[in-house]
């Protein structure tokens, strides 16, 4: 597969080679779906806690006696139905992880830039060179680039320059490589990837790579 190379200036430089096996294959919507949801379920905390009746503060003493006072009976101050008492039956804290095979999570990264891919929202850029952090020039190549709305500029590796310049503005989010993810890739308009950043998905992305995994795993088996 053969892709537009653009500069930062959006300039056209030429074209660069493209994995179909990441960019081209046919999207599995079920998997992406439970990529999201899994990643979704990750990042909840599950640290809401309550106290229940015994673990309030309060005496154990019976109020009153249980016949002759004309009041309904109680036992405990710490009780659910009163004021300061326990809860019955609520949250404590949980995991609500969830686990995925390693093949279905990489399935679920290549169908959404598959996705992408195939509906022209990725951009791919020769390299980012600025010579200091500028917002301005950052919103000026993304004009060049003919691209609005939300999107994410994925990186190679750290580049403090690119980060800074990008940090400031509105619907702009950088993202290293090795840490693209369904939820990221399908939450933006526009994705902008550098040649070297293509490098480092295909290292854990390609089919090469997949066999030589599968090859461990067996023989771990």
């Amino acid at each position: 597969m053969e892709a537009k190379l653009f500069n930062q200036s959006g300039a056209e430089v030429g074209t660069i080679q493209l994995d179909e096996y990441i960019f081209g294959i046919e999207p599995n919507v079920p998997v992406m779906h439970q990529a999201m949801v899994r990643q979704q379920a990750n990042a909840r905390m599950g640290t809401h806690n309550t106290l229940g009746r015994g673990e309030v503060a309060g005496s154990t003493k019976k109020l009153f006696r249980q016949k002759g006072t004309g009041r309904a009976r109680q036992g405990s101050v710490r009780a659910p139905h009163r004021k300061g008492g326990g809860v019955a039956h609520g949250p404590h804290p949980r995991s609500y992880r969830q686990a995925m095979p390693r093949k279905m999570r990489r399935l679920a990264v290549r169908s959404a830039l598959s996705a992408k891919y195939a509906a022209d929202e990725i951009r791919f850029i020769d390299s980012w060179a600025f010579e200091q952090p500028r917002t301005k020039l950052f919103v000026q190549s993304l004009a060049a680039l003919q691209i609005s709305g939300k999107t994410l500029v994925v990186l190679d590796r750290k580049d403090a320059v690119v980060q800074k310049s990008a940090g400031n503005i509105t619907g702009v989010k950088t993202l290293l490589a090795h840490y693209v993810n369904v939820i990221d890739l399908l939450s933006y308009d526009n994705i902008i990837i550098s040649r070297a950043a293509i490098d480092v998905l295909a290292s854990f992305l390609s089919q090469t790579n997949a066999e030589a995994t599968s090859a461990t795993d067996d023989g771990e088996a």
